[in-house]
């Protein structure tokens, strides 16, 4: 049976557990043995879902060390001989994976957003070229594969339950980080739209009044989001990109005011629940996904719904 090598998602801990919908993708359900490297306080929850959980006893790293964490990757690979390695492409995941790549002598594909299995290959989905084409990548060698996963590309549906073995890492780690971290202090700016549940996002067609979508977000507990060609003109922030070269996102409302939806914009879209959108073009691309599509101008809605609301909540 093949064996999987799951490494946390140091950002959002519950997410652990997607990366094994990558597994399924490779191996097929059921064939595979999954194994799950976790810090010592986040484990719990995820028990019955792994065949192994290795959790790394306090003190022996630090969990913002990327060099320690690839010593114990490393080690655990030596022992017991994964076919595949995957990793969560956060902040951290970026910085493992090509170092232990380097330390494996294998090759990495990074930010995966897809996985085909071709039957006699796997066809691995990664954006390129700032998000401008999908390439496709096809695993050669006997080295174990090794990806980085974009966050909410994949969302796994919990089987039935396993008999899951705990065992704690406690060898010590031999090349530690040179930098020593002296506090820790959370960014104030916490609002990040991979998180929301609903996302009220603007394009082309609200670029003259971008503004007013933070005004109807607010009123739908919502979060803004964008969409690249905003970005590139300055008037929205990368960091509420949506699509391939931006953020892929899984609210339960996306709501598209004047977007086309690209290519790039639509491959960062990932089980949603429900799609409206509002556009002069009932054609654009982002129609053919939305469940409700309104035809008009994105202002004009904007100002309609937000007197709408005032109206409900009087």
């Amino acid at each position: 049976m093949k064996k999987t090598c799951i490494f946390q998602d140091t950002e959002k801990t519950e997410n652990t557990t997607d990366l094994l919908e990558v597994a399924d993708r490779i191996y097929g359900p059921g064939q595979f043995e999954s194994h799950a490297v976790l810090f010592a306080d986040s484990f719990d929850r995820l028990c019955g879902s792994f065949h192994h959980i290795i959790r790394v006893a306090e003190g022996i790293v630090d969990r913002y060390d990327p060099r320690g964490i690839c010593d114990i990757l490393e080690n655990l690979h030596k022992k017991s001989g994964f076919d595949s390695i995957l990793i969560p492409g956060t902040s951290m995941g970026q910085m493992i994976a090509p170092r232990l790549a380097k330390r494996l002598q294998t090759g990495l594909v990074a930010g995966v957003t897809d996985i085909k299995n071709q039957g006699d290959h796997i066809e691995i989905i990664r954006p390129a070229c700032s998000g401008k084409i999908l390439e496709s990548v096809l695993h050669k060698g006997d080295g174990p594969l090794m990806m980085s996963i974009r966050p909410n590309a994949f969302a796994y549906t919990p089987g039935d339950s396993l008999q899951t073995v705990v065992f704690a890492y406690t060898e010590p780690v031999k090349s530690c980080s040179a930098v020593t971290r002296l506090h820790v202090r959370k960014n104030q700016h916490t609002c990040d739209i991979r998180d929301s549940d609903v996302l009220i996002a603007g394009g082309g067609g609200v670029k003259e009044s971008f503004s007013k979508l933070y005004g109807l977000a607010e009123a739908l507990n919502g979060t803004v989001a964008a969409s690249r060609k905003l970005v590139d003109q300055g008037i929205a922030p990368r960091s509420i990109q949506v699509g391939q070269s931006g953020k892929t996102v899984s609210p339960k409302l996306y709501m598209a005011l004047g977007i086309h939806g690209s290519m790039q914009h639509m491959a960062g879209l990932r089980q949603i629940e429900s799609v409206i959108s509002v556009n002069t073009a009932v054609n654009a691309p982002v129609c053919s996904l939305s469940d409700i599509v309104v035809q008009g101008d994105a202002k004009e809605f904007i100002d309609r719904l937000m007197k709408k609301i005032a109206v409900y909540r009087s």
